[in-house]
């Protein structure tokens, strides 16, 4: 039996390759799962998987390949009983797996909004829900979970991408709540580093080159070695959580809470809250910025 066994989807490439081998390193054995799609979710490939596993047995560590599918849900089933029937146990998921599809939100078809909520947001819970039958049963395991500044922050755009990024920090979040009592952890991460999705970003402009050239100088290995604590015995206490990575910055992500309120007891009208709530709350609004405006600094 081996002593520490990982899910990493997306494990083909970018991301998800660097943490699948970061991994592997520390001793995991990793289940390598890439339905091999193209940036738009088009199309199958067993190349990527099956080449990032034997990378990883070829450097000495243990790894199979999964071209299963993360948004159908006896795909992903039947994934995890391969894994344990593999390795005797489960203890940990990490979902990268993603595609995109962008457009401008009045001109989005409906077909790129149910594409890439169905791979991001259902294939998260898919992955996640059929781990978590294993991780009741041996009282304890681990998520962690590819979230994006697009659904914390905001980007153009990407409608689609940013709520199944955010609800993918829901997720998180009502997996941490309700898994607690079989010691189970799930924590959301928001990467910054060069990826094939990110290559899809205009350069027309000179804003736009800087924030490639920006992204480009953040790479998928900065991003493992938080997987890994998130992963390890030392981060037993931090669940629930949203982290971001860009560069050499780690920061913990703040969480919708109130930061303003008011009260009558004799109710609210449109008046009374345009007289005196709105100009109490105005120096407390978000301000209406994108996760590239709000991080227009270079990477540490």
């Amino acid at each position: 039996m081996t002593s520490r066994v990982v899910v990493v989807t997306g494990a083909g490439r970018g991301i998800g390759r660097a943490i699948a081998g970061s991994l592997a390193k520390s001793g995991w054995a990793v289940i390598v799962n890439d339905l091999g799609a193209g940036p738009r979710g088009a199309g199958a490939d067993a190349g990527p998987a099956e080449t990032a596993a034997q990378e990883i047995r070829d450097a000495g560590g243990t790894a199979i390949a999964s071209g299963a599918d993360i948004s159908d849900w006896d795909a992903t089933r039947a994934m995890v009983h391969s894994a344990v029937e593999e390795f005797g146990r489960l203890d940990a998921v990490v979902n990268c797996a993603g595609i995109l599809r962008d457009s401008i939100f009045h001109k989005m078809p409906e077909a790129d909004w149910d594409a890439v909520l169905k791979v991001h947001l259902k294939g998260c819970f898919a992955v996640s829900r059929a781990a978590a039958e294993v991780f009741r049963a041996q009282s304890g395991g681990a998520y962690v979970h590819m979230t994006s500044t697009a659904g914390l922050i905001g980007n153009l755009a990407q409608a689609n991408y940013s709520a199944a990024k955010l609800g993918i920090v829901g997720l998180s979040r009502s997996i941490a709540l309700d898994m607690a009592r079989y010691n189970v952890r799930s924590n959301a991460i928001a990467p910054f580093a060069w990826s094939r999705l990110i290559g899809t970003l205009p350069e027309d402009t000179p804003e736009e080159k800087a924030r490639v050239a920006r992204m480009k100088a953040m790479t998928p290995d900065q991003i493992a070695p938080l997987v890994g604590f998130l992963l390890s015995a030392a981060a037993v206490d931090i669940t629930g959580q949203v982290f971001v990575v860009r560069g050499n910055e780690v920061m913990l992500m703040s969480q919708p809470r109130p930061i303003k309120t008011m009260a009558r007891p004799d109710g609210w009208t449109e008046e009374t809250l345009a007289g005196q709530f709105a100009p109490a709350i105005r120096s407390s609004l978000v301000p209406l910025e994108t996760s590239p405006q709000l991080f227009s600094y270079d990477p540490v």
